[in-house]
């Protein structure tokens, strides 16, 4: 079974799209996160949920 652990990143209003893309493409180059949910509030603020698999090794006795 698929296990995840998640991360959120908040973006205040104001912050360009190109900002906030670059961010996300940083995380998904080198931390191997992937986009889960995005969610914009009526302020102009984002909210942002990655997520990446764990990878558990199986111990063999």
């Amino acid at each position: 079974m698929l296990e995840y652990e998640y991360q959120e990143l908040r973006f205040p209003r104001g912050t360009s799209r190109n900002a906030t893309r670059q961010a996300l493409t940083d995380h998904a180059e080198y931390g191997r996160w992937e986009l889960a949910r995005v969610r914009l509030y009526p302020d102009g603020s984002r909210r942002v949920t990655l997520r990446r698999k764990i990878i558990r090794q199986i111990r063999i006795a």
